[in-house]
């Protein structure tokens, strides 16, 4: 446990030594705490510690996030937010991004945030501007996002290597967000304060939306009979992502792309017999993918007009 003698951390030691790819030209090693020990926090707090930070303490309340804490930090005691905070030079708060707000509210009102401490948090949805209260204290904020999806096991450490990071800073701290990226095995990305709930929500309409997307396709060719639908789709779904991160629009293919209204009309007929969720967002996508095409000379305007005729059909 810390104590009111203890002396903070200097930013002026955090930024003595600028490379921190090189092992010996690393900052000061700190002690870090962990305040949310969901998927994210554990992993990260393991990634500091193999850079040679000590983490000394965590937080977590319900079953499987202490059973995540004791699997990736062993022997680090489990305590409660405000003693983390006495504890720890770094405290990373890994909470939902609805609770971080009142959380950072409620540990600055409580004189649980000292002068000097690094606070960082990881939701991709705020900047820095939410730690304001933290702020206001003396602590030094920084909002680092990884661009990455977790489970809560030792995978998510490997992980890590090489994944980006959404970082958003005081320009000051901008040597020290990028230092700790680096250190937990990242390539750090500056998000502007201004655009982080854009940045936000282009990973999460990506990555969240393309799971129930899957999820989805996986659930019909079951009803269709396929034992394995994940080996069916791993290389078509595989290549079609390559495909869009390389060219964009220009990787559209399929019946929507080619104007096949008519294929299109016995797909929904199909769906409407299996699913009463998939042909709603069978529907919806299909627009955009016609929208989409149409505007990048894809599709025609007549067979947009087709296309879009049938999507609006009713059942």
């Amino acid at each position: 446990m810390r104590t009111g003698t203890q002396k903070p951390v200097s930013t002026s030691d955090l930024f003595a030594l600028p490379d921190p790819g090189d092992p010996a030209a690393r900052p000061a090693r700190l002690t870090v705490g962990v305040v949310g020990t969901g998927r994210v926090g554990p992993a990260l707090g393991a990634a500091l510690q193999l850079a040679g930070h000590q983490v000394v303490a965590a937080s977590g309340v319900s079953t499987a996030s202490r059973r995540r804490a004791e699997a990736l930090l062993p022997g680090v005691r489990l305590v409660t937010p405000p003693q983390v905070l006495a504890a720890a030079d770094l405290v990373l708060l890994t909470v939902p991004d609805d609770a971080l707000a009142d959380l950072v509210a409620g540990l600055a009102a409580t004189g649980a945030i000292r002068p000097g401490q690094l606070v960082v948090h990881t939701s991709g949805a705020h900047g820095v501007g939410v730690l304001a209260p933290a702020t206001r204290v003396g602590a030094l904020p920084l909002a680092l996002h990884p661009a990455m999806t977790f489970t809560g096991g030792s995978v998510d450490l490997a992980r890590l290597a090489g994944c980006p990071f959404g970082v958003t800073a005081p320009e000051e701290l901008r040597p020290v967000a990028e230092a700790l990226v680096v250190e937990m095995g990242g390539e750090p990305e500056w998000v502007p304060e201004e655009v982080r709930p854009l940045y936000h929500t282009a990973l999460a309409h990506g990555a969240n939306h393309l799971v129930t997307l899957v999820a989805q396709a996986m659930e019909l060719l079951r009803t269709a009979g396929i034992a394995e639908p994940g080996r069916l789709l791993g290389p078509l779904l595989g290549a079609a992502l390559d495909n869009s991160l390389r060219s964009g629009d220009a990787a559209l293919t399929g019946p929507v792309a080619r104007g096949d209204a008519g294929t299109v009309r016995r797909h929904l007929a199909q769906l409407t017999t299996v699913s009463p969720d998939i042909p709603a967002a069978y529907r919806a996508m299909a627009k955009a993918t016609a929208q989409r095409a149409l505007a990048h000379g894809t599709l025609t305007d007549e067979a947009a007009a087709s296309l879009l005729d049938v999507l609006d059909e009713e059942n």
